[in-house]
């Protein structure tokens, strides 16, 4: 009862304007429920796909976790809590990577496309946490972020055009479909990332905190974007799940 009362006087002195804090809340929820939901489906699957459904809620609950404590750090201190951000996706990215592998093992993944998948998205992680929380004057932001970018590129072409997506297309069906929807949110819905990172770094982009000449909340956009990507990416494993038992 002390920790609800504690929290409830927290939200209340973001400010009812507070949207950027606002958004902490609502992601932390939104992750915990979806954790829920996976967690208690589990037992609705047989082996074959628990073990999906599963991490599909371990990347929701750890984001949920984090979001708690990124939306304390915002109301008490008013920054962007890049770090803890960065702790969050070094956890759940490379879980996200590994639902590609999972989908497409019974089609003949090996361990090889998930460990190489799982370093692309470190390499993307590492170097973009250096651009935007310690290079972060002259050029560092650009090259960092250049390199960051490449790995992302390298996570598309496997999943587009590489391995994984020929493993897809010999699968056919619920899975071929399935996958080409995880292609989707890396393409489209992780591209939000890269707008969040230009407009919270300086130099190479302009003015902080602008993209274009628009003025645009980097937390707000991380946090649409964390939203999206996460929670739907266990929503297509669990369809995938539904219509693979019919």
């Amino acid at each position: 009862m002390e920790n609800f009362l504690s929290l409830m006087v927290e939200i209340k002195a973001m400010g009812a304007t507070d949207y950027v804090g606002f958004t902490f809340f609502v992601g932390c929820m939104a992750m915990m429920a979806a954790s829920a939901f996976f967690f208690l489906s589990m037992n609705s699957f047989d082996n074959k796909w628990r073990t999906s459904i599963l991490i599909s809620g371990l990347i929701t609950f750890i984001a949920a976790v984090h979001y708690w404590y990124m939306r304390d750090y915002w109301a008490a201190i008013g920054e962007s809590p890049t770090f803890f951000r960065y702790v969050d996706w070094i956890l759940t990215v490379p879980l996200m990577c590994v639902e590609f592998y999972l989908i497409l093992r019974a089609a003949g993944a090996t361990r090889s496309l998930m460990w190489k998948m799982i370093f692309l998205s470190v390499i993307m992680l590492v170097t973009g946490y250096l651009g935007e929380a310690v290079y972060m004057t002259g050029m560092g932001p650009a090259v960092w972020g250049a390199i960051s970018g490449a790995a992302y590129f390298a996570i598309v072409y496997e999943i587009w055009k590489g391995g994984a997506a020929q493993l897809a297309q010999a699968a056919g069906g619920a899975v071929e479909s399935a996958h080409n929807t995880l292609v989707k949110f890396v393409v489209i819905g992780w591209a939000i990332y890269p707008i969040g990172y230009m407009a919270g770094t300086a130099g190479w982009y302009g003015a902080e905190g602008e993209f274009f000449g628009m003025a645009l909340n980097l937390d707000v956009i991380y946090n649409i974007g964390d939203a999206i990507n996460k929670i739907g990416f266990g929503l297509v494993v669990y369809n995938l799940a539904v219509n693979s038992q019919k």
